[in-house]
């Protein structure tokens, strides 16, 4: 049974590596299966089809994505602060990704959604409930810093996906270019998105 289980963990971690790497289209069952270690027929005991790997490694990639974002946006920091410290550690996981293997990965997301949200609809579907996942979470944000008088903003819920599709836009620019500096522009963005100011920073005796 433990083998069992370790056979579906390898296949889930080779065909995450292989998506963000050469996209989902490119990939067979056999290259994943001969990057995973496994045999081909462990594949099928797992997976009935590609799509259904594909949906389980989005799965779990949002699963891990998800606990990052709520440990951020339900913190003690204000609320300005938390979207500050979002793009901050999104920054910094696509620089890692880059000094890893030489390039920017980008979002697995929204590389799928430009890849396939026209080709399979379970795939578009689950894509689409996580980015409005994003929406949300960063919505309840957005809507305290209003309730502070920290920004000004005529539609709460048009704002946030505005925030959400600036950070996408931008790391789809620094895979593109394989270059992280447009990652730097998030937070000032994101200030003139919602109509607000930097917060003060406290006075040093």
């Amino acid at each position: 049974m433990g083998r069992t289980s370790d056979a579906r963990e390898k296949i889930l971690t080779a065909a995450q590596s292989l998506i963000e790497l050469r996209g989902y289209s490119a990939l067979g069952v056999a290259e994943i299966c001969k990057t995973a270690g496994v045999p081909k027929g462990s594949f099928y005991y797992f997976f009935e089809s590609k799509e259904a790997l594909a949906l389980a490694v989005i799965d779990e990639h949002w699963a891990i994505q998800r606990g990052g974002w709520s440990r951020i946006m339900n913190g003690d920091a204000p609320p300005l602060e938390r979207l500050r410290q979002l793009f901050e550690e999104t920054e910094a996981e696509q620089r890692a990704g880059q000094q890893s293997c030489g390039t920017v990965s980008g979002c697995m997301f929204g590389n799928l959604t430009l890849e396939m949200s026209n080709q399979t609809e379970a795939i578009r579907a689950r894509l689409q409930d996580i980015f409005d996942a994003q929406v949300a979470m960063v919505e309840a944000v957005v809507t305290e810093a209003r309730d502070r008088g920290e920004v000004h903003v005529a539609d709460l819920h048009e704002a946030a996906r505005s925030v959400v599709a600036q950070l996408e836009g931008q790391v789809l620019f620094a895979k593109l270019y394989n270059n992280t500096s447009p990652l730097g522009m998030l937070w000032a963005n994101c200030l003139a998105l919602l109509g607000a100011h930097a917060p003060q920073e406290p006075a040093t005796v």
